[in-house]
């Protein structure tokens, strides 16, 4: 059975926070926010004016989801997409689903009048840079910091 990628939609909440979770805490081993942060971040997406976020669908279940925050690149005097998040639970993944998601996520940045898509992933994360390579992306030439 094929995957479907849409929009996330209000019925999707309950299920996509878990999904949130298992990326955030057991794949990112990062402390568990509270779920009412969660929530309130899924709600801020589905306004879709400051990001959006998409799922993945197979046979009535998510099995991954992407998140698209629109922001703006002084350099380029231009809006851009950041994709801050793509994840697929392990069983599905090398199935396509990645590559549904990633392609939502640039198709709505293409359609919707942004400059470019720029993302990034952890140094050890290998299977991503792998995956980023094949679907066209190129390394940037920025470090990225954090406080």
């Amino acid at each position: 059975m094929s995957v479907n990628v849409r929009p996330a939609e209000k019925k999707d909440r309950e299920e996509l926070t878990k999904l949130m979770y298992e990326y955030i805490v057991d794949f990112y081993q990062r402390p568990r926010p509270a779920v009412e942060k969660v929530h309130d971040l899924i709600d801020m997406l589905l306004e879709k004016e400051e990001g959006i976020q998409f799922v993945a669908e197979k046979e009535g279940k998510l099995t991954g989801f992407a998140t698209l925050y629109f922001t703006y690149n002084t350099t380029r005097a231009d809006k851009i997409t950041v994709m801050n998040d793509l994840y697929v639970v392990e069983e599905e993944r090398g199935a396509g689903v990645a590559q549904e998601l990633f392609k939502a996520c640039e198709n709505y940045t293409k359609e919707h009048g942004y400059f470019h898509m720029s993302w990034v992933t952890a140094p050890d994360n290998y299977r991503a840079q792998r995956f980023y390579e094949k679907m066209g992306g190129k390394r940037a030439d920025w470090l990225n910091y954090t406080i």
